[in-house]
């Protein structure tokens, strides 16, 4: 089906105002709060916009409930040490939410650690954060179009509960995830590898779990053991063979990766697409609960346990790419390449989830770099991206999208913003290493 993309410009420009800003950051995700509070802690005006009533994205309406991308890589965690590779944001983040009691010790993730958050604790931290920064919060709002003038973005027309109404910005940055704003430009954008994109995933938590018989069953690494792929494989009412759970920081829950989300008759799904998103949710109830039974009648400390409940919307790993000025490569990650403009450091394997079991190649004892000029589309002026929508190959993506790295791109994104207002020069005229210098200053 073909969908409208825009609004007609005479209703654009016949819609009040509700306010002209520094920049304006639209989704509330890791990104996008890194974003907003770096820009607001600047002293710009800051609006941020998010379609939920809370912040945390993925993250959290999602559940994925961990910060992944934070340490190494190792051959075995087992006999090392947690080495971690990334701060500024992140490591700010990290920080605060484990203040708050609402993140565990690292844990074991096949050659890695990742740490498992609470995510209404996650909601209280960015809130605090959002708050302190003076950041204007538009909840339960959505970006519905853009208002642009050729190729030079000015502003933007937002759907509330009483109806449409117009900002503008000095400057935008594109959280959303599926580069929602570059979308409604016009611009050029990609799907995964010729269309084809990781499947979306529904997490669950379940309560009640006899913690040491599981772990003692289990083990300490929080991807399954062979003994439960085998049991998996012989399941064909569950798609997913290889399944990851994480205990909490609360007494006897289990935060639950084990979904591989289709169509009813199996094909794979779009999200960007409402018929496909809205299947979807209905999908992955159904593979929840399946996978929620396998687990009581085969997993040792299961037996009694309850369910707690579903996210609140799919997980969604992959939609659009933008056509960046830069682009980060499937052989940029494998070779570890490191860049004189780089933003990010990351670890974190090239995890592609699609198929039967998902695919995962370690980065082992070594990490790549993230170059500042993927988030900046190659066309459209006082735009840029933060988040999993930068410019990436298909395998790169799957390694580069995770929460600490997104964090820290949402940072750039701001320090970018702020300097490009000072120099009243675009996005793409940014000189890449000085961009690099500002995000190693504390």
């Amino acid at each position: 089906m073909t969908y409208t993309r825009n609004l007609p410009s005479g209703f654009k420009a016949e819609l009040n105002c509700f306010g002209h800003f520094d920049v304006v950051v639209v989704g509330g995700g890791p990104a996008g709060i890194a974003a907003a509070v770096t820009a607001g802690e600047g002293g710009r005006s800051v609006l941020l916009i998010e379609r939920l009533g809370f912040c945390g994205g993925a993250a959290v309406a999602g559940l994925s409930g961990t910060i992944c991308g934070l340490y190494m890589t190792v051959e075995d965690p087992s006999k090392a040490t947690p080495e971690q590779i990334i701060f500024g944001f992140a490591e700010r983040f990290r920080d605060a939410l484990y203040r708050e009691g609402g993140l565990t010790e690292p844990q074991i993730y096949g050659k890695t650690w990742v740490a498992t958050h609470d995510c209404a604790k996650y909601k209280k931290v960015a809130t605090d954060m959002l708050r302190a920064a003076k950041v204007t919060v538009l909840y339960h709002t959505q970006m519905i179009d853009v208002i642009a003038e050729e190729e030079e973005l000015k502003g933007m027309v937002l759907h509330t509960k009483s109806g449409f109404t117009a900002v503008y910005a000095k400057k935008v940055i594109d959280a959303s995830g599926d580069a929602d704003v570059v979308y409604k430009m016009g611009l050029k954008t990609t799907k995964g590898n010729n269309g084809v994109i990781q499947n979306p995933t529904m997490m669950f938590k379940v309560g009640n779990v006899d913690l040491p018989k599981y772990l003692a069953y289990w083990g300490q690494d929080t991807i399954s053991p062979p003994k439960v792929v085998s049991m998996l494989e012989a399941q064909d009412e569950l798609l997913r063979k290889k399944v990851w759970l994480f205990p909490t920081v609360n007494p006897g829950e289990l935060l639950v990766n084990a979904t591989k989300i289709t169509g009813f008759d199996k094909r794979a799904l779009d999200v960007t697409d409402p018929v496909d998103h809205s299947e979807a949710e209905q999908f992955s109830i159904y593979q929840a609960k399946a996978f929620f039974d396998f687990m009581k009648a085969n997993v040792p400390g299961c037996e009694d346990s309850y369910f707690i409940d579903y996210a609140t919307e799919v997980g969604v790993r992959q939609t659009r790419s933008i056509d960046g000025v830069a682009r980060l490569t499937n052989d940029d990650v494998i070779s570890k390449r490191k860049f004189s403009d780089a933003i990010a450091r990351t670890s974190w394997p090239i995890e592609l989830h699609y198929g039967a079991k998902p695919k995962t190649e370690w980065l082992v004892d070594d990490y790549y770099e993230v170059p500042f000029h993927t988030l900046v589309p190659k066309v459209g002026r006082n735009l840029i991206v933060a988040g999993r929508c930068l410019s990436s190959e298909h395998e790169a993506l799957a390694s580069c999208r995770v929460t600490a790295q997104c964090f820290e791109y949402g940072r750039a994104a701001a320090l970018a913003a702020d300097l490009a207002i000072k120099e009243e020069i675009s996005f793409q005229a940014l000189e890449g290493g000085h961009m690099a210098y500002l995000m190693q200053q504390p």
